[in-house]
């Protein structure tokens, strides 16, 4: 099994592209380049499968975790409702028409 890590692999595909743009690459050995570049695409390929098929099965248990949660009943109050101001009984005028302060 091969140990390349995507960013590896990645960087030795630029690594050949540049080489076979540049014509550095003799004949005798752009055979081999060409399948090492075919290997490690199908290398990519599956390492990008890989983590798609792991990030789908995290997203589909946070949909069961969801779907496991109670529903709150509707006239249920919010967990972070702000505080309702309390009215005074008092009135801003005393009996003789005056503010208080």
């Amino acid at each position: 099994m091969d140990n390349t890590t995507y960013r590896d692999a990645i960087a030795e595909l630029e690594t050949i592209l540049r080489a076979l743009e540049t014509d550095t690459v003799d004949v005798d050995e752009l055979t081999a380049r060409v399948q090492r570049s075919a290997q490690l695409i199908r290398l990519c390929k599956q390492k990008l499968r890989t983590a798609e098929d792991a990030i789908d099965r995290v997203f589909e248990n946070l949909d069961q975790d969801e779907e496991e949660l109670p529903t709150p009943p509707e006239e249920a109050q919010p967990l972070f409702a702000p505080p309702t101001p309390k009215r005074s009984s008092r009135s801003p005028r005393d009996t003789s028409g005056g503010l208080l302060f």
